[in-house]
């Protein structure tokens, strides 16, 4: 079905379709992030994926283990502990004991991950501040919330499950 045809079909059958196309503007707009923050960050030694998680142990208020970090960011453990073991090497983190579990250690930043994640940081506001150039802030706010919206129910499928008529 064409997108002229779906506007005039059922408004299920729109709903369904259009958001359909935005999945897929999403997933094209995450390759470009993705792309896009590699090249803003690469010369300090990081990737979009590292970043993600310099920005994961940034936020929180306490050291986390690779597992904390990973379910917080919506991510695989194993992504998690790739970018930390490559980091660790690299200098930019540090595993430090955990009091709770012997194995699972808490990730910390050292200062040179710190010094890369602030300038990593700069370097993303006025990055932001260029993209957003014109945008109306409630536009980008509605999106904003239509995506939360839509993480939400994905985090919690059986409260957005169709029922049955």
């Amino acid at each position: 079905m064409t997108q002229a045809e779906s506007f005039t079909a059922k408004p299920a059958v729109r709903r369904r379709d259009t958001l359909t196309d935005l999945v897929i503007d999403v997933f094209r707009l995450n390759g470009a992030l993705l792309a896009s923050g590699d090249a803003l960050v690469a010369d300090l030694g990081l990737t979009s994926a590292r970043w993600q998680v310099l920005g994961a142990i940034a936020f929180a208020s306490v050291p986390l283990p690779v597992a904390h970090i990973a379910r917080n960011m919506g991510l695989t453990r194993q992504a998690v502990q790739r970018s930390v073991d490559d980091m660790r090497a690299d200098g930019l983190v540090r595993l430090d004991p955990n009091p709770h579990h012997r194995r699972a250690m808490l990730i910390s930043m050292t200062d040179l991950g710190e010094a890369a994640y602030q300038a990593a940081s700069q370097r993303q506001r006025s990055w932001a501040e260029a993209l957003a150039a014109g945008l109306p802030p409630e536009n980008i706010e509605a999106a904003r919330d239509l995506l939360r919206l839509l993480q939400r129910r994905l985090d919690n499928p059986a409260a957005s499950a169709p029922t049955a008529q």
